[in-house]
């Protein structure tokens, strides 16, 4: 896959101030969603995924790459309608089946709900992929307040707890658990600190269960990416800090959804890392090589 970004193409504000989740019909540029060059390989034939956070951004890029290789999928997301009405409608005309639900994976019977929606519809759960989070900028410490720390914690890892035991019983041999953590857990920035915080959790929630479940031939690892233009960057950061977004990492660019996918494909797909679990791949275009 070639992304050039020329300068002209740098992220901008959105033509309105956008409340996270945030919307990608008004991005611009709108994120590189797909790779239109990349021969699929049935490598997920026959395979049923539940993705969160796949409305938009990294969640929709992983939904059309795995409808792509043959798997039906289960769009789960928090409320826009829009974005997940778009991805639903590219499944589709992948010859794929999608359903979506939405919701607030911070709850537990919603996570329940969704777990039984699926197996309903389809009869089986292969994958589950844990992506959906928020973050938003603080100045430091001193901003961290009680309710804003709480409910970052309950959708960025609570989430990820209650919908992976909601599955759990729905798992088996060979089935796969994909969780998205964050360069942030490795090289925290100071005005995404409880972000950052959230992210460390989901390693080490990574590993445990992974070692819990090898037992039972499930595969639990993680995927770390870095600066991503995904709706949340917009919806989260001040226009002002638009303009460096992406610097960093040594190819000068921000990354796009449609180059972290393929990372989740691969853990997604038996055939490719039947023997790898507990792992964290990072991709972030070299930003935390030195860190």
């Amino acid at each position: 896959m070639t992304i050039v970004l020329p300068e002209t193409h740098r992220p901008s504000p959105p033509p309105r101030e956008q409340v996270p989740p945030g919307s990608q019909e008004l991005m611009h540029p709108q994120p590189v969603e797909e790779d239109d060059q990349y021969v699929p390989g049935g490598k997920l034939e026959g395979k049923v995924a539940i993705i969160t956070g796949a409305d938009s951004g990294i969640g929709r890029s992983i939904a059309l790459l795995f409808a792509r290789e043959g798997a039906d999928i289960c769009l789960v997301y928090l409320n826009e309608h829009k974005d997940a009405d778009k991805t639903m409608a590219r499944i589709e005309a992948f010859g794929r089946t999608a359903i979506k639900f939405n919701g607030d994976i911070a709850e537990p019977a919603f996570c329940e709900e969704v777990v039984q929606r699926t197996i309903d519809t389809f009869g089986r759960i292969d994958i589950l992929v844990n992506n959906a989070g928020e973050q938003d900028e603080i100045s430091g410490v001193e901003d961290l307040e009680p309710r804003r720390v709480e409910k970052i914690f309950r959708t960025n890892i609570f989430g990820f707890f209650y919908l992976t035991k909601a599955a759990l019983p729905r798992l088996k041999e060979g089935a796969a658990i994909i969780n998205t953590t964050s360069l942030q857990a490795y090289d925290p920035s100071p005005h995404l600190m409880d972000y950052a915080c959230t992210k460390a959790a989901i390693i080490n929630f990574t590993r445990s269960l992974a070692k819990e479940l090898a037992e039972k031939k499930i595969r639990v690892n993680a995927v770390a990416p870095g600066p991503i233009w995904t709706p949340l960057i917009p919806a989260s950061f001040a226009p002002e800090a638009l303009k460096t977004f992406g610097l960093k990492p040594l190819f000068k660019r921000p990354g796009q959804p449609a180059e972290v996918a393929p990372a989740f494909l691969f853990f997604a797909a038996e055939s490719e890392s039947s023997f790898i679990t507990g792992e964290v791949l990072h991709v972030n275009g070299g930003q935390g090589m030195f860190s």
